[in-house]
């Protein structure tokens, strides 16, 4: 009978990691637990305090800080992978999870599936003609060295790389290796684990190769099992369910898709949303159910193309099922930073990336060259942002992994005030009011197109109360709409009642909020 050791990735939400820890090994299974290094200390010490007397549960011995992309993840996976193998000599298959992922089926019927076939369960594609990567670099990731995280340090990974190109300084795949590439999500049989263990501690040249290869995890474990495993005995597919939008970010499943994820042919399903505490709560009754049978008709993949396509050809008759409750999330948290002057909020929001975790993002619904990842389109012109704003903002949280964020907005924008205070994510509001001389209001005026180079002074200057009077009607306007949590910082107030207003919009000490206000130019033209 099969017996599953799950190879857990995570790095929050430590009662979700308990609480999945107890459950999936109730029934006789295992788990190996590699919880992130740049995580909180308190999380990390909460898990291994309740989990410490669970004989079925033990811990990756060295943990890495892991980043999206790096070598890092593999890094992680090979340590839980490891303990794993030394803790449970009884475990026939080694399962990847992540913190997202939940059971789909009973064990009773994962333990029948994998005793049907000696079989590894991968996907493996061949790298360079399988087309399975949509967008960003393709052999980029292999032929070329890459030491930082295209994420944190977006500028610099593509000058490293250009300089490398430039330079010549191309490198050669190991001639006996075959790359391929799929989702990093496999399960394994246990020989095969130990088989790439000895690989890694044998072939030192691969392993440093792919130490600087970008987006690894979906190519390592994919490239070696091809190379130690006869083809017969690899199912080049997932057991885990997930799917992906046009934009290339992974479909969330909410309470009213549970019949639909028990139907698919699949063992478990990623991602569920955290907010979706009732399907949380049946799936996890499932996995310890027995006697249950599933009819499956698989049809997820093909009404997700279905439904795509109907919106793309402007014949939407149904709201998406994958954009049920198309929150930003409940656990997020948006703050959004209101002024006239952009480059006074640009000087706000640097102090504030600079002296906090907080990340901040300028005028992306107002200016097209605010620097932005690649969202698979969704960001390349300001229509498509304010099209799908809410989406567009959903992945920028879950791009950067954060659950706060700062964006800067106009005055202007006030129907995008009123749509993302009505989502269910925590939202804030902070008005910077500044005050307006002739001067600056005549750029202002050119810069719109109020105005020209050669527009007489004496024309400006009846211009001028025009607007200034509508820069404070948008200004009353967003007063008038009644919006809660709103906190307002004046350039004719003092240092301490501005800071005051900025510790709360932030959540951080007054002490803080005076260091981000120190800026000695913050409100100069």
């Amino acid at each position: 009978m099969a017996t599953i050791a799950f190879i857990l990735l995570c790095h929050k939400d430590p009662q979700g990691i308990i609480d999945q820890a107890n459950r999936l090994t109730a029934v006789g299974d295992y788990m190996a637990i590699h919880f992130d290094a740049r995580a909180e200390p308190a999380d990390y010490d909460q898990i291994r305090e309740a989990l410490k007397d669970n004989p079925r549960v033990t811990f990756a011995r060295k943990r890495c800080k892991c980043g999206w992309g790096e070598w890092s993840l593999v890094e992680a996976t090979l340590h839980a992978v490891e303990a794993a193998v030394e803790a449970f000599p009884r475990a026939t298959h080694f399962y990847m999870l992540s913190g997202d992922c939940m059971a789909i089926k009973s064990a009773e019927y994962a333990h029948e599936l994998l005793d049907r076939e000696e079989v590894d369960y991968i996907e493996s594609f061949d790298f360079f003609s399988s087309g399975w990567i949509k967008t960003g670099i393709k052999e980029e990731r292999l032929i070329y060295r890459h030491y930082l995280n295209e994420r944190k340090h977006k500028f610099w990974f593509y000058k490293l790389m250009e300089w490398q190109k430039k330079l010549g300084l191309e490198r050669k795949i190991p001639e006996d290796i075959q790359v391929m590439i799929g989702s990093q999500w496999w399960c394994l049989r246990r020989r095969t684990i130990e088989a790439i263990l000895d690989f890694t501690r044998q072939r030192r040249d691969v392993m440093r190769f792919f130490r600087t290869t970008w987006i690894p995890d979906e190519t390592f474990f994919q490239t070696l099992v091809r190379h130690l495993v006869p083809e017969t005995e690899i199912r080049s597919r997932t057991l885990t369910f997930l799917m992906f939008t046009d934009y290339g970010m992974p479909v969330t499943f909410y309470n009213d898709h549970y019949d639909l994820l028990l139907s698919q042919d699949y063992l478990f399903a990623r991602k569920i949303s955290p907010e979706a505490h009732e399907i949380k709560r049946r799936l996890g009754q499932l996995y310890a159910a027995q006697g249950v049978r599933f009819q499956i008709s698989n049809e997820g993949s093909s009404l997700f193309r279905f439904l795509t396509d109907r919106g793309r050809l402007g014949r939407r008759f149904a709201t998406r099922f994958w954009e049920t409750e198309s929150s930003l999330g409940r656990e997020r948290e948006l703050m959004i930073v209101i002024c006239k002057k952009w480059h006074v909020a640009k000087r706000l929001v640097e102090r504030i990336a600079a002296l906090t975790d907080i990340r901040v993002i300028e005028y992306l619904f107002h200016e097209g060259s605010t620097p932005l990842p690649d969202l698979g389109g969704i960001q390349s012109t300001l229509e498509k942002r304010m099209r799908h704003r809410r989406a567009l903002m959903r992945m920028l949280f879950d791009y950067h992994g954060t659950d706060r964020m700062v964006v800067c907005l106009d005055p202007e924008g006030l129907h995008l005030l009123q749509d993302f205070c009505s989502d269910r994510a925590r939202t804030r509001l902070l008005e910077v009011e500044c005050d307006f001389s002739d001067d600056y209001l005549i750029g202002h005026a050119r810069r719109v197109g109020l105005a020209g180079e050669e527009t007489a002074r004496a024309s400006l200057e009846r211009l001028l109360p025009t607007i200034r009077h509508d820069i404070a009607h948008e200004s009353d306007r967003i007063r008038d709409a009644g919006f809660d949590n709103m906190a307002t910082i004046r350039q004719s107030d003092s240092l301490a009642q501005n800071a005051a207003a900025l510790a709360q919009f932030l959540s951080v000490s007054e002490s803080t909020a005076e260091e981000i206000l120190s800026h000695p130019h913050l409100f100069t033209d």
